[in-house]
C-alpha cells in the first residue's frame, strides 16, 4: 500500500482502472470465472462470489473518450445491427465480434490490435438489469446468444408512482435472489452470506465518498469541475463494491477539500456562471465540450446522471438493496425526475442548464422538453438543448453545439444583468 498511498486520486484512477481489467485478464487466464455487467446491476452478489468482472458500457465509453468506436461501429454494422441501436452495444458487439474472431484464428484482427480499447476477456456469463432501459435486455440477450453462455436477468420494473411501494421492493429483492441462486448452478457454489453483507457495507462506503465528492460543487466559487465526475464515475461503477473506489474518491475528495480551504478553484476565479448537464457525456469529444463551456466562463456545477450510482442502502436488508436500485430516477415517473435534477440545479447554484439529446439514450432524452419546460417554470432558468450521441462521433456537431452554448451564456447573462439592475 505504500506507493498507493502516495498517489493522487487522478493516479489512483488510472491505477485501479487497469488494474480491474489486469483481475479479469489473470482470472480468465487461471480458469476463473468473468462477468460482463450492465453499469446498474447489482454487482454486490458476484463480488462476494469472487467473479472478476468488466462493465460493457464503462468499456465503450472509453472506447469513445479514447477516439476508438468508429472501427467497432463499423464491425457492429457489418453483423446488421442499425445505427438506431445504443452505441454503447454496438460498441461493445463490435469488440465481441472481434474477439470471437481472434479466439477462433489465433490471429488478432487490425481494428482490434490498432484499437485503444482496454483489452478484456470474452465473459462466461453476463448480468443485466432493466432499471436503467430495456435496451439491455436485448443487448445481453445478444451476447448470450452469440457466445453460448447464460444471461442472469434481475428485473427492476419501471416506477410510475412515487414513493416506491413495498411489494415492487420485495419483487426486486425476489429478482436478486433468484439471481444469486443463477450465479450458484453457474459456479457450483453457495454463496457465502457473511462475504455478501461485508461487501455491502463496501457499496456504503464507496457510495459515501462518492456522495462527498459530488456534494464539493456547491460551493461557489467551486473547487470541483463536475466533468471530473464523467471521469471518476469509472470507479463507481466497475468498482463500488471494491476498497478500490472507496479510497480514490476519498482521496479526491480529501484534495478538493484542501483546496477548497487554500482558495483554490476548479477556474482560478474565472468562474463567470454556472450550469447542469443533463444526460450523458459525449465521450468523443468530451474536451470539446469542456472547453466550449470553459471557453465563455461556464463551470459544471452538476449532472443528474453521475448520481445514478448514489445507491445507498442499509446492508443486510435486501428490501432496501432493491429500493435504491429501483429508484435511480430515469426508472422513474416524469415528477420524480423533474425533482431530482431540481436538487441538482439548487445544489450547484446553477445559473442554467444543458440538455444533451442522445440519440443513442432514448430513455434519458425523450422526456427532456418536458423536463426542461417544468424546470424552466419553477426555477426560470434559461436552457438549451443540444444533438448528440454517448459514443457515436457521427451524431455530434461541433458546431451546434458551440451556438447553443453560446446562446446560454449570452440568456445567463442577460439575466444577471437584469436581476442587477
Amino acid at each position: 500500500m505504500g506507493e498507493i498511498e502516495t498517489m493522487n486520486s487522478k493516479q489512483l484512477l488510472a491505477f485501479y482502472q487497469e488494474k480491474l481489467d489486469e483481475e479479469a485478464r489473470e482470472a480468465k487466464a487461471k480458469g476463473g470465472l468473468v462477468a460482463w455487467s450492465a453499469s446498474v446491476a447489482p454487482s454486490e452478489f458476484c463480488v462476494a462470489m469472487d467473479i472478476a468482472m468488466v462493465y460493457p458500457e464503462t468499456h465503450a465509453a472509453g472506447i469513445g473518450a479514447r477516439k476508438g468506436s468508429q472501427d467497432l461501429l463499423e464491425v457492429a454494422t457489418e453483423l446488421g445491427y442499425s445505427v438506431d441501436c445504443c452505441s454503447y452495444g454496438r460498441v461493445n458487439m463490435g469488440y465481441m465480434e472481434l474477439l470471437k474472431q481472434q479466439a477462433l484464428t489465433g490471429k488478432t484482427p487490425d481494428k482490434l490490435a490498432n484499437s485503444p480499447a482496454a483489452k478484456v476477456p470474452l465473459p462466461d456469463f453476463v448480468i443485466t438489469c432493466n432499471n436503467i432501459c430495456n435496451t439491455l435486455l436485448k443487448w445481453y440477450e445478444n451476447l448470450a446468444v452469440e457466445l453460448n453462455i447464460p444471461c442472469v436477468v434481475i428485473d427492476v420494473p419501471f416506477n410510475h408512482t412515487m414513493p416506491i411501494p413495498q411489494y415492487a421492493k420485495e419483487y426486486i429483492a425476489d429478482q436478486i435472489r433468484a439471481g444469486i441462486a443463477k450465479v450458484e448452478e453457474i459456479t457450483g457454489k453457495k454463496m457465502d452470506w457473511n462475504k455478501f453483507l461485508k461487501v455491502q457495507e463496501q457499496t456504503q462506503r464507496s457510495v459515501a465518498q462518492w456522495n462527498r465528492v459530488a456534494r464539493m460543487s456547491s460551493y461557489k466559487p467551486s473547487p470541483l469541475n463536475c466533468f471530473d465526475l464523467f471521469n471518476y464515475m469509472a470507479l463507481i461503477v466497475c468498482a463500488r463494491s471494491r476498497d478500490y473506489a472507496e479510497f480514490t474518491f476519498k482521496k479526491f475528495a480529501d484534495e478538493l477539500e484542501e483546496n477548497l480551504a487554500n482558495e483554490i478553484y476548479a477556474f482560478k476565479g474565472a468562474e463567470k456562471n454556472r450550469v447542469t448537464w443533463e444526460g450523458i457525456a459525449v465521450w468523443p469529444y468530451l474536451g470539446h465540450t469542456f472547453k466550449g463551456l470553459k471557453n465563455q466562463g461556464s463551470i459544471m456545477t452538476g449532472s443528474a446522471y453521475p448520481g445514478l450510482w448514489n445507491l445507498s442502502y442499509t446492508p443486510g436488508e435486501l428490501c432496501s438493496m432493491a429500493e435504491a436500485y429501483t429508484r435511480i430516477y430515469i426508472n422513474t415517473c416524469l415528477e420524480n425526475k423533474v425533482n431530482v435534477l431540481l436538487d441538482v440545479v439548487n445544489g450547484g447554484k446553477s445559473d442554467g442548464i444543458v440538455y444533451h439529446l442522445n440519440r443513442s439514450c432514448k430513455l434519458m432524452s425523450f422526456l427532456n422538453v418536458e423536463t426542461a419546460e417544468i424546470i424552466k417554470e419553477k426555477t426560470g432558468l434559461p436552457y438549451v438543448s443540444f444533438d448528440g450521441d454517448q459514443t457515436d462521433p457521427n451524431n455530434f456537431s461541433a458546431a451546434q453545439f458551440d451556438t447553443r452554448v453560446q446562446a446560454l451564456g449570452e440568456m445567463m447573462e442577460a439575466k444577471a444583468q437584469k436581476e442587477g439592475e
